[in-house]
């Protein structure tokens, strides 16, 4: 009889390590199907449903809502369907197909490639059969891809799908059989996986060596294609790593289960020793909070910043948009007209669209991009997020437009994807909807530069000598003084506080 399958938190991409447990779609004795969405969690990123890779029957829920889980921690048991007394979907023999060739039995999201032991001759050849389709299937992908967790069906890292081979695979199959793998193999393997990645372990020579070596596979970044860990990795590991004595079994039975860790916890008993004061609440920085922390602190130590500001006049800009309008035409927001501002000023001052990167003998280089992702500041429920608009430089004022109420929606909804989060080459920040006139912003790391635009209020102004009331903003550019000096950074910010004051001169392509 099969052991309950445990499926791993998957990497949801970009590198994140955590992520919070918001609900349940499933419970303990639920069917469930391959790919049918098990839970919902948050990310620093965005909030995604968890689809699981396996089928049967829901045996174990690794955490409570509100939970924080590591990535490759426990998430969900699952135990294979049973097709008869004493034997499972992946035990079963081929039945007969109409043609009178059989069909595999290798079940919709099974992992097991070896057969019971004592099964009738037809049996093992079914399970020669699937031990070889389990291989090619973590080649092909099932084209299922969640945020940073899927695969891209047919070119690289899959999840299993369902194996309908002929008798006449089987047969060939037969003639040259797979390595079967042992039960604490297979257990490794189920373990150590991390959808996505090649199945992470397919060798079970590789697996076994770093068993009795004591190497976390879990902890491996493989070098072989899509990720595969491979013989050469666990060797590496092995010359790095303190001798282990006897690597820990890891039972399936009671997997380890996450600590909780509540949102809020009260702590109004207990006094401050600082202030005297009693404390109300502790809350844990995590998810987004935890994110911006972490980003703003290393943006502060790493990089040495300098900010410069101007005052504009933007009152033909604002008359533009008001002429617009009584035309009846469908007018941008100001911040895709500033949007095309910056990215024509980015291409004339590209120093500020680079991002310097760090070798590990400390030398740096500064690295350019042929295009620019302009990113934008968009508080959400969950936090500040930072959408960025791929091929900014491509697209007119009116697409800019659109692109970035599509991001700003999708970030607010918490459905944005590492891509649309992560990809950005500089910053525009309009903190003027929050009533402020000026801020000296911090880089969005690994970024340069990011530019802030303030509320446009009335203001006296001097116009051809005389006094008058006009619409007037503050901008104010934070760069990074490794890659430019202020000349560039003052070119910059004129280029843009000019175009803001004479805005004909490049919308023609509104």
């Amino acid at each position: 009889m099969s052991e309950p399958r445990v499926f791993l938190l998957p990497d949801l991409g970009e590198g994140l390590t955590e992520a919070e447990l918001v609900s349940w779609h499933v419970a303990v004795g639920d069917e469930i199907a391959v790919d049918q969405p098990i839970a919902e969690v948050e990310t620093a990123k965005s909030a995604v449903e968890v689809p699981s890779p396996y089928a049967g029957i829901v045996t174990e829920l690794h955490g409570q809502p509100g939970e924080t889980l590591d990535v490759g921690k426990p998430l969900i048991s699952v135990m294979p369907l049973s097709v008869g007394v004493g034997n499972d979907a992946d035990d079963a023999a081929p039945a007969p197909s109409p043609d009178d060739h059989a069909a595999s039995s290798m079940s919709s999201g099974s992992g097991r490639p070896d057969a019971t032991p004592g099964a009738a001759s037809s049996a093992s050849a079914a399970s020669e059969a699937a031990a070889e389709t389990y291989r090619e299937e973590e080649k092909a992908g099932s084209g299922n891809v969640l945020i940073g967790y899927g695969t891209p069906g047919g070119h690289g890292a899959a999840r299993r799908t369902r194996a309908r081979k002929s008798s006449v695979a089987v047969a060939e199959r037969t003639e040259a059989p797979a390595a079967e793998l042992s039960k604490e193999d297979e257990l490794t393997l189920l373990r150590t996986r991390v959808p996505g990645k090649l199945g992470a372990v397919i060798s079970p020579l590789v697996r076994r060596m770093a068993r009795e070596h004591g190497v976390d596979l879990g902890e491996l970044s493989g070098s072989g294609e899509s990720g595969l860990i491979m013989r050469r990795d666990v060797e590496a590991a092995m010359r790095t790593a303190a001798p282990v004595a006897e690597p820990e079994a890891k039972p399936v039975e009671a997997p380890e289960r996450p600590s909780a860790q509540p949102a809020e916890s009260s702590a109004s008993s207990a006094t401050d020793s600082r202030t005297g004061l009693p404390i109300s609440a502790r809350t844990p920085v995590r998810g987004v909070r935890k994110a911006v922390a972490t980003n703003m602190v290393r943006s502060r130590s790493e990089i040495p910043e300098a900010t410069v500001w101007v005052d504009v006049d933007a009152t033909a800009l604002m008359e533009l948009r008001e002429g617009l309008k009584a035309n009846g035409t469908e007018v941008p927001g100001l911040l895709a007209f500033i949007a095309r501002f910056v990215t024509a000023g980015l291409k004339k001052y590209p120093e500020l669209n680079t991002r310097i990167e760090t070798a590990e003998d400390g030398s740096q280089e500064i690295v350019s991009f042929d295009g620019i992702n302009l990113g934008f500041a968009a508080q959400t429920d969950r936090g500040l997020v930072v959408p960025s608009v791929r091929g900014a430089e491509k697209l007119s004022a009116r697409e800019l437009d659109a692109e970035i109420r599509r991001l700003t929606q999708v970030a607010r909804d918490g459905k944005a994807t590492p891509a649309e989060l992560g990809s950005g080459t500089f910053t525009l920040n309009n903190y003027g909807v929050f009533g402020v006139d000026g801020s000296a912003a911090i880089i969005n790391h690994p970024e340069v530069g990011i530019l802030g635009v303030g509320r446009i209020i009335d203001k006296p102004w001097v116009v051809n000598g005389e006094l008058a009331v006009r619409k007037v903003t503050e901008l104010t550019l934070t760069f990074d003084h490794r890659v430019c000096d202020g000349g560039t950074a003052g070119g910059f910010l004129r280029f843009v506080a000019d175009a803001i004051e004479n805005p004909t001169s490049l919308l023609a392509d509104i």
